[in-house]
């Protein structure tokens, strides 16, 4: 065993010595098939063609897959197994996200446990390496990983100054039907500078009981010092926010806004216009010129557009709040973008294996481990994405 991994490591060696740093995508997709082949090793406890009496099962070959490097793309050759063991083997070498990548599995597992599976469902378990799996094997693997989520989910918070709060959909079986379900999800700015991943929560709906319930668990954890809050306009959410938070200042999404805009406009050409129109409060310098653009706007459509105009009139403020916050803070602090590109799109990209989770603990294990890692991603962050030394500027 030990020989073959000399040759390999030797391998590796002269094609750095014979290409350089020319062909270094290569050596990434041999460096990753070396460890992998050693993670499948200790994970059967037996060497390559080694024969033990206390082998776990057997190499399976391989199979390929495309992954991201620093070097680019590569193709790689994934070592499979056959056995009986509690997890199914995948290499943690193969992926950062370790845990989200167990609990796609885990969510694919648990459907073709519960006789939902569909050609789509096993091709995903084929894809992960998996051929078959017994319910008992399923609830053990699930223990430790839900055991390490929950930990995260009830860790203590502390001050956290802004706040960003969102919700997305997801489909899952409830009582043997498929519902659309919100993930509701907060992220947070505290004296570190940093963003931080505060929480997570699965509900039926976004009505005001499970936006409040959230906002309290936060509470009940140690958040403390909420002082900004960024959100859509979502009714429930509003009296939660108000109930919970009411103390913050709230600054109403400006992309929702310029999206809401678009709804209410009457015509095509309106529509073509008002985007861009809305920019220029925006963009403005001081709440007294974003208040003057604004009633120049709404001016604009009183007579052309009047529900447009009164909507604008009665709406927009909401969305200026973001200028009581020092300038330099301002662009990253009055949009609930943040949430979109770095929390709800990673999460849709890891969800979409599973397209229909089979309960409520396999989605919130899911989603709870892609936050997890972009939240371990942030801590290792050296940059900060708010400094406080311009709070008083």
């Amino acid at each position: 065993m030990d020989n073959r991994k000399d040759k390999a490591i030797e391998a590796i060696l002269e094609h750095l010595i014979e290409n350089g740093a020319d062909d270094i995508a290569a050596l990434f997709a041999r460096a990753f098939e070396l460890a992998m082949r050693i993670e499948r090793e200790r994970f059967l406890d037996a060497g390559h063609y080694e024969r033990t009496t206390g082998r776990k099962g057997y190499a399976n070959g391989t199979k390929p897959k495309r992954i991201d490097t620093p070097a680019g793309t590569v193709t790689v050759q994934v070592p499979k197994t056959a056995c009986h063991v509690d997890e199914p083997f995948y290499p943690q070498s193969l992926e950062r996200g370790r845990r989200s990548v167990r609990a796609v599995m885990l969510a694919v597992a648990e459907m073709y446990i519960k006789g939902v599976s569909t050609r789509e469902v096993e091709a995903v378990m084929r894809e992960f390496g998996i051929e078959s799996l017994s319910s008992a094997q399923v609830s053990r693997a699930t223990k430790l990983l839900d055991e390490e989520l929950e930990a995260w989910r009830n860790r203590p918070l502390g001050q956290i100054s802004y706040l960003f709060i969102d919700a997305r959909y997801e489909k899952m079986r409830h009582n043997g039907v498929v519902r659309d379900v919100a993930v509701l999800s907060a992220i947070g700015i505290g004296p570190d500078e940093r963003r931080r991943v505060l929480g997570v929560s699965v509900a039926l709906s976004e009505a005001e009981v499970h936006w409040r319930a959230f906002l309290e668990s936060l509470l009940a954890r140690g958040m403390r010092g909420v002082e900004y809050v960024v959100s859509d306009d979502h009714a429930g959410l509003r009296a939660a926010r108000r109930a919970v938070l009411g103390g913050a200042k709230w600054q109403r999404c400006q992309f929702d806004l310029a999206q809401n805009a678009i709804h209410h406009a009457p015509s095509a050409t309106i529509r073509k216009c008002i985007g861009a129109e809305l920019r220029e409060v925006w963009n403005a310098t001081s709440l007294s010129k974003a208040e003057t653009a604004l009633g120049e706007l709404v001016k604009t459509y009183r007579e052309s557009a009047p529900k447009l105009a009164a909507w604008l009139e009665n709406n927009v403020p909401e969305g200026l709040t973001v200028f009581s916050l020092p300038e330099h803070h301002r662009r990253r602090m009055r949009t609930s973008n943040p949430m979109e590109r770095a929390v709800q799109q990673e999460l849709k990209r890891r969800t979409v294996k599973v397209r229909v989770f089979p309960n409520e603990s396999s989605l919130e294990r899911l989603v709870s481990a892609v936050l997890v890692e972009i939240d371990d991603k942030w801590a290792a962050d050296n940059k900060a994405y708010i400094k406080w030394e311009y709070q008083d500027e």
